[in-house]
């Protein structure tokens, strides 16, 4: 008996190298985020001036910074706030990129209108539009995510337009027309789920660039408000004290590496197994 397509695809995806590795560095700050409140024992925010500038030790795992913070606590937590944003971008993604994604390419009136506000928002760069987003609203979380949401969700719609636009002839397609199904019906049962591919591999890479904006603007100070922790502002502090507390700056950038290059080379694996034109033999 042969398997189904979804374990075929499982199949493929757990013997694919960079899609392992990836799921692998993710998984570690996926693991670190949920635990937070159980494997951190001192408040992030807690002040012990007497214990500053502690240097990695069986005492403080990661050190303290400036203010005697616990640089273990606070790194992840800032972990736990990054897969939060970075969730909270993706299903809004998922939601709204899709919905403006297939109008646009199911509907021919609705091409035009929506593509255009789509290339207005795409003509400025992702990282300047957020800025210019979080400065006119205000540092926040809420903010933040509102912030990155509209940055991508235009690029998330056009992928899945791309995706659409052929869907939309093929002989199935053509045939429910014809059969009198209505226009919802086409793209909830024939058109959306055929182009998930590209958009799960979308929505990954995603994932990636939410969480490294994130980090850039909590760094520039338009992020989460102190003393919240995030990766960014944690680096943002600890960049004056490079020379005598080098592990400030140092610890968060690593997570943030591993974070981003886990979910790219995710990514690249996603794009490899389920793209025709990419997949790799086995």
């Amino acid at each position: 008996m042969s398997d189904s397509p979804a374990r075929a695809t499982i199949r493929r995806l757990l013997r694919h190298r960079l899609f392992v590795t990836g799921l692998a560095l993710f998984l570690i700050v996926l693991v670190l985020a949920a635990l937070a409140p159980w494997i951190t024992t001192v408040d992030p925010t807690k002040l012990s001036i007497r214990a500053k500038f502690k240097p990695p030790s069986m005492d403080f795992v990661f050190g303290t910074d400036n203010l005697g913070r616990s640089l273990w606590s606070r790194t992840v937590w800032g972990a736990r706030l990054s897969v939060e944003i970075g969730v909270a971008v993706v299903v809004l993604n998922a939601i709204f990129g899709t919905l403006v994604g297939a109008i646009s390419g199911y509907f021919r009136w609705a091409d035009a209108p929506l593509m255009r506000i789509n290339d207005a928002l795409m003509a400025f760069p992702a990282i300047l539009l957020a800025i210019g987003i979080t400065a006119v609203l205000g540092p926040s979380t809420e903010n933040v995510i509102l912030a990155l949401a509209v940055v991508y969700i235009p690029r998330t719609a056009r992928i899945v337009r791309a995706s659409v636009l052929v869907l939309r002839e093929m002989e199935y397609v053509q045939a429910a027309v014809a059969a009198g199904a209505g226009h919802a019906r086409i793209l909830r049962t024939h058109v959306i789920p055929n182009a998930l591919a590209p958009l799960i591999v979308q929505l990954s890479f995603l994932f990636a660039y939410a969480v490294l904006t994130e980090a850039t603007l909590s760094f520039l100070g338009l992020g989460a408000v102190p003393p919240t922790p995030t990766w960014g502002n944690i680096m943002a502090e600890g960049r004056q004290y490079m020379i005598e507390a080098p592990w400030i700056i140092t610890i968060p950038g690593v997570l943030l590496m591993i974070t981003v290059m886990g979910l790219n080379l995710l990514g690249d694996g996603l794009r490899d197994v389920l793209d025709p034109r990419l997949r790799l033999q086995a």
